[in-house]
């Protein structure tokens, strides 16, 4: 039986369901603010993993914190007194900062799809697009769009009222209104089920290409052996921070599916089969998905692990000296090098024959330098502000560039100091490189 207390109803539930919650809720506070707190401080202390795609993380570790510290306390307290103590200002402000977080969390998943999307199926694209000023541009598109939504059931559309034990509030599902009804299935369309598909097709896209590449690699067979492994073992580094953010997608929506399916239910015109219990369950289900990002990073990010083990002296355990794969590129880059180096005299005296049986990665490399070096003649200052923030390309870019750089210049005899930058390389040999792609199309 339900008792009217004013702004809400107290459920008439056993005080250890409450006292159970409560628990839980306590839990999940304690650990979404000290893990999402370590995540975001060992982001802070290595400049190494300030690259664009751990700027989705980042913010996702934000509004996992501030999900954890804005609901876990409030819902907590209420839950000890059996019910919502803080009034009506309280119970909006409370949905509100669960509501945008919440949605920030989804659609910055979104984001982290779509960037290794383009990465890893278009990465000539990928150079143009993805920096740092354009992933924080996208970032705050992302909490402009969740905070249009959370807005809304303060404006008017829909409301928001104490949910299931009467301890913790959302917006109103329950109640058969148009404004409830209208604002409920849009807000799970544009919200979860939209993204979620978008998010599943980027993923399937992701899988295709990666299986694609590697059947390629196998067919070149012994053909610039070399440099398409190098270039297997770059893929492999972007499929690797794709399946980390597939990993977090994953708890995500299996934390808010029941959620989910319970205000569907309710819009359904089904909301008297759904009863206290299970409306509070799913909600506490919800609120866990700001716990278990910190976890699959300490398992799985191997310089997250690194940086944590470094600078807390507690969490020594987690240096594990995981493999790295920018290290194993960069000797492989270097042996490349070396080998392409030694070779140059020969390259010249055979221009014609290496030119006529140019392979696909020679292909790719030179289209991928000339693609460059146009973006550098119109843009100059975008391309020199794009190479120095190109972090989590630097190994492909070393390699791509180094290899075209090497065929091209092999073919005129010119020889280039070995630790000049990648700009000074770039102004230096521009013409020269534009020249004899010229030279060579018109043999």
């Amino acid at each position: 039986m339900d008792v009217d207390r004013g702004f809400y109803r107290q459920v008439d539930v056993q005080d250890h369901a409450h006292y159970i919650v409560a628990f839980f809720v306590l839990v999940i506070g304690t650990v979404g603010v000290s893990g999402n707190a370590l995540v975001m401080y060992a982001f802070f202390c290595n400049k190494k993993l300030r690259t664009p795609p751990n700027y989705f993380i980042m913010n996702l570790a934000i509004s996992d914190f501030l999900m954890a510290i804005t609901q876990s306390p409030i819902f907590f307290v209420n839950s000890l007194y059996k019910g919502w103590i803080f009034g009506e200002t309280g119970c909006k402000m409370y949905a509100f900062c669960g509501a945008l977080f919440g949605i920030t969390s989804m659609i910055n998943l979104l984001a982290i799809s779509l960037d290794r999307y383009i990465v890893i199926t278009k990465p000539l694209q990928a150079i143009r697009w993805t920096s740092k000023r354009r992933t924080c541009l996208i970032i705050a598109l992302v909490w402009l769009y969740s905070l249009a939504w959370s807005l809304a059931p303060l404006l008017g559309w829909s409301s928001y009222i104490p949910e299931g034990l009467m301890t913790s509030c959302t917006w109103d599902y329950v109640t058969s209104t148009p404004a409830n009804k209208s604002y409920t299935l849009m807000l799970c369309c544009f919200v979860f089920f939209i993204p979620l598909g978008i998010i599943s097709y980027c993923y399937l896209c992701m899988f295709l290409a990666i299986r694609q590449a590697s059947r390629d690699v196998e067919k070149l067979g012994s053909q610039v052996r070399k440099s398409t492994l190098i270039q297997q073992q770059s893929i492999k580094t972007e499929w690797k921070l794709a399946k980390i953010a597939f990993v977090v997608i994953i708890v995500f929506v299996l934390s808010w599916s029941p959620y989910a399916c319970v205000t569907l239910i309710a819009w359904a015109g089904y909301a008297s089969l759904l009863n206290p219990y299970s409306k509070a369950v799913p909600a506490v289900i919800a609120k866990a998905s700001a716990i278990y990002n910190p976890f699959i990073y300490a398992i799985i990010h191997s310089k997250y692990r690194d940086t944590l083990a470094e600078k807390v002296p507690c969490l020594h355990f987690l240096s594990q000296a995981p493999k790295r794969d920018c290290i194993s590129v960069s000797h492989s880059e270097s042996s490349f090098r070396d080998s392409m180096l030694s070779r140059q005299s020969s390259i010249s005296k055979t221009k014609f024959h290496r030119v006529s049986s140019m392979s696909t990665t020679d292909t790719v490399s030179l289209t991928f330098v000339l693609g460059f070096l146009e973006m550098y003649i119109y843009y100059p200052k975008e391309a020199i502000k794009t190479v120095q923030q190109w972090q989590r390309l630097k190994c492909e870019i070393n390699i791509l560039l180094t290899f075209s750089e090497y065929l091209l210049l092999g073919l005129l005899g010119v020889s280039i100091p070995r630790k000049q930058s990648i700009i000074t390389k770039i102004v230096s040999i521009v013409f020269r490189r534009c020249t004899n792609y010229l030279l060579s199309h018109s043999l």
